[in-house]
C-alpha cells in the first residue's frame, strides 16, 4: 500500500468515526427530546384532569388520551435508544407503535361517539370514518406484524438486553 492510500484510508475511517458520532449523538438528543415531551404531556394531563371542569367522562377520556401518547412517545425514545445499543434498523417496534398509535385513535374515536350526547351528520360521519381508519391502520400493521413473524427474519438475534 503506499502513503498515498493509506493516508486516504485513515481519513475515510476518520470521516466515519466522525459521522457516526454525530449521528448518534442527534439520536440521544432526539431521545432526550422525547423523554422531555413525554414528561410535559403527562404532567399536563394529569393537571387538566385534576383541575379541569366539565363532565368526568370527558375528563377520563382526556386523561387516558394524554397517557396513550406518553406511551407512545416512550415506545419510540425506547426504539430510538434500543438502534443506538445494536446498528440494525428493527422494523417490529416502529409497526407495535403504529398499532397503539391506531388503538389510540379508535379509543379516541369511540369516545366521542359514546360521550357526545347528539353529533351532527357532518360530525357523526367524520368520527365513523376517523374510527374506519383507525381500525384499518391496526388491521394492515398486525398484518405487517404477522408477515414479519412467518418470515425467516428473526430479529431478536440483535436485539439488545433490556
Amino acid at each position: 500500500m503506499t502513503r498515498d492510500s493509506e493516508k486516504q484510508a485513515s481519513q475515510s475511517s476518520l470521516g466515519d468515526a466522525v459521522l457516526r458520532t454525530v449521528i448518534v449523538l442527534i439520536e440521544y438528543a432526539i431521545v432526550v427530546s422525547l423523554l422531555v415531551v413525554a414528561a410535559d404531556v403527562l404532567v399536563r394531563t394529569l393537571i387538566d384532569f385534576f383541575t379541569g371542569s366539565g363532565p368526568l367522562p370527558q375528563l377520563v377520556v382526556a386523561a387516558i388520551d394524554g397517557i396513550l401518547v406518553v406511551i407512545i412517545l416512550l415506545d419510540v425514545a425506547h426504539t430510538v435508544f434500543g438502534n443506538l445499543r445494536v446498528f440494525v434498523f428493527r422494523v417490529r417496534p416502529f409497526l407495535i407503535i403504529g398499532v397503539l398509535a391506531g388503538i389510540r385513535d379508535i379509543l379516541s374515536a369511540s369516545a366521542r361517539l359514546s360521550l357526545s350526547g347528539s353529533l351532527s351528520r357532518v360530525a357523526f360521519t367524520d368520527t365513523l370514518v376517523s374510527l374506519a381508519m383507525g381500525v384499518g391502520v391496526v388491521f394492515f400493521l398486525l398484518l405487517g406484524l404477522v408477515i414479519l413473524k412467518m418470515s425467516q427474519h428473526d430479529e431478536s438475534d440483535n436485539a439488545p438486553e433490556t
